[in-house]
């Protein structure tokens, strides 16, 4: 994956106002989670916390992971939310680099603006799940014969190590033929899995309507020369 450079400022002030105020100066209210997992001890946390950083507890053994609030200008994070390429985001925090995924933007119901924007911190020893976009390569056999390509997952999810996970994920659909289809469960790699079911079509060849009319045809020719 391409690396996205992010600056965040810690958030501390957590209301629905502060939020409201935030978007109005062009500042977008973020979480960052899958942070470093901590022990409590009689459901307190005893060690120290950086600017906008929590405690969540995650459990009844006493455990609980250490997420952080921040924002970032809505003109930095532009070029990270509308694109189809898929990045690892470098975010600074408190002086701190920290890589981390977006993992999920919540829009404004009427007006499409960004309310908040959730990412997970990843590591090299963590898998992470993220929608990756799918690139046809190659001339479908069956196109030649007359059919039509279509392709029914523009992104499939890919698991793995964040270092692992590609831009984008390559069919080569030169042997479908009309009919034909690749599914999830026909691919496979050696350093990321699919995360998707494996039943689920991809890309695959249609037959048209000129195609079929080739094909009866020629079976009709077929059969008036058996019969002479």
């Amino acid at each position: 994956m391409k690396t996205f450079q992010l600056n965040g400022e810690p958030r501390t002030d957590l209301g629905k106002k502060a939020a409201k105020a935030l978007r109005a100066s062009q500042k977008i209210p973020c979480v960052l989670n899958g942070g470093k997992v901590v022990e409590l001890k009689d459901g307190k946390y005893d060690g120290t916390l950086a600017e906008g950083e929590k405690v969540v507890e995650i459990g009844r053994d006493g455990k609980a992971v250490i997420t952080t609030d921040f924002t970032v200008n809505f003109g930095d994070v532009r070029k990270l939310i509308y694109t189809p390429d898929v990045f690892v985001v470098a975010l600074n925090l408190n002086g701190v680099e920290k890589m981390a995924v977006l993992k999920d933007i919540q829009w404004h119901p009427v007006n499409d603006s960004i309310l908040h924007l959730d990412f997970l911190e990843v590591t090299e020893d963590k898998p992470v799940t993220v929608p990756v976009p799918v690139k046809i390569e190659g001339h479908a056999a069956g196109v030649k014969a007359g059919g039509k390509l279509f392709l029914s997952m523009k992104k499939v999810k890919v698991k793995g190590i964040y270092t692992n996970i590609p831009e984008r994920i390559v069919v080569n659909v030169d042997n479908i033929a009309i009919g034909h289809a690749i599914k999830v469960g026909d691919l496979k790699f050696d350093n990321f899995e699919l995360a998707n079911s494996k039943d689920l079509v991809i890309t695959g060849v249609r037959a048209t309507r000129a195609a079929a009319a080739a094909a009866a045809s020629a079976e009709e020719g077929e059969e008036g020369e058996a019969a002479e």
